[in-house]
């Protein structure tokens, strides 16, 4: 059952780990498939490089699993998951991942701010990459507390915890995981060459402004 989406789930996995945003058996992935509205996400307790779309669990949008071929269960976050899918309609993907310089500021409970322009692409409807206050991995008070975040954006800080990035597209909810770990690690080096004081950061306004250049023409 849904086996073009759980390879899907196996490649961005993999990927995750070889970009360095999570190891061994942290973090976990997941897609939503349009037609069906049922979950492909993966196990729990599995190594990546272990990892096949064999091991990777189906379940439904109220926990129910569908569809366990290895007999793995699904992971343990399974239900913030199914929060973010029925939060925000407009996402299929969900990539949750520990990288280290984002994750040290979700230890401090402290978000990004807009440093670069480039967080124009992540979803911010307030400017910051926000912080999920802390609940207890598994719990319905973790699944609340990220669902009610993602509203804000499509990039969250999960305080004392890691990272979750959303999109309609399992890639690019992949490389905004990316992205989150690239602006932490420049907010972070910008905070130390600036003896800790907060850099200069880029206005809402601003961010809302960019477009496609119109002087630049297609000619085919």
């Amino acid at each position: 059952m849904l086996e073009a989406l759980k390879k899907q789930v196996v490649e961005i996995a993999k990927s995750a780990e070889k970009c360095g945003l999570c190891k061994h058996r942290a973090g976990n992935f997941s897609i939503r498939d349009e037609e069906t509205g049922y979950v492909v996400v993966t196990p729990s307790g599995v190594d990546r490089d272990e990892l096949t779309y064999h091991d990777i669990c189906v379940t439904d949008l109220d926990a129910n699993v569908i569809e366990a071929v290895t007999k793995l269960k699904p992971t343990s976050e399974l239900l913030m998951h199914l929060a973010i899918y029925k939060t925000r309609p407009d996402v299929n993907a969900v990539a949750h991942t520990h990288s280290r310089f984002a994750t040290a500021f979700a230890v401090l409970n402290k978000p990004i701010p807009a440093i670069v322009y480039e967080v124009a692409v992540l979803g911010l409807k307030d400017g910051i990459i926000p912080v999920a206050p802390y609940g207890r991995p598994g719990t319905y008070g973790l699944s609340d507390s990220v669902a009610n975040a993602v509203k804000r954006a499509d990039c969250v800080l999960m305080e004392s915890h890691g990272v979750v990035a959303v999109d309609k597209s399992p890639k690019e909810a992949l490389l905004k995981a990316n992205y989150i770990e690239e602006l932490a690690e420049i907010y972070y080096r910008a905070l130390m060459a600036n003896g800790g004081k907060e850099p200069k950061t880029l206005p809402m306004e601003e961010l809302q402004l960019w477009e496609y250049p119109k002087e630049i023409k297609l000619i085919l």
